[in-house]
């Protein structure tokens, strides 16, 4: 009996979104754009309880989910100017 293919492994990304206090929010996602969407209707984040979501700064594709924890943790432990460093990077 054959193997069921599912295809290519979908890539998993780490994103950070701009709150209207100018905070920065790090997560993971297989679809950042579908997830700022969510925290902009104040869904899977209470850390957009105090500041809504504005604008999805960031974005890095991984290979895998367990790839883009790994990343966001690095970038979570970052201090803001390196991560504003990112987002800056990012745009240009």
């Amino acid at each position: 009996m054959p193997e069921p293919f599912f295809g290519p492994p979908r890539p998993w990304f780490v994103y950070l979104v701009r709150a209207e206090n100018g905070a920065l929010y790090c997560g993971i996602s297989d679809n950042p754009v579908r997830r700022l969407k969510a925290h902009q209707r104040g869904q899977g984040a209470r850390f957009f309880a105090s500041s809504r979501a504005v604008a999805l700064v960031y974005v890095e594709a991984w290979g895998s989910k367990g790839e883009a924890l790994r990343h966001e943790r690095m970038i979570k432990a970052l201090r803001k100017p390196a991560k504003e460093a990112l987002v800056a990077a990012y745009q240009d």
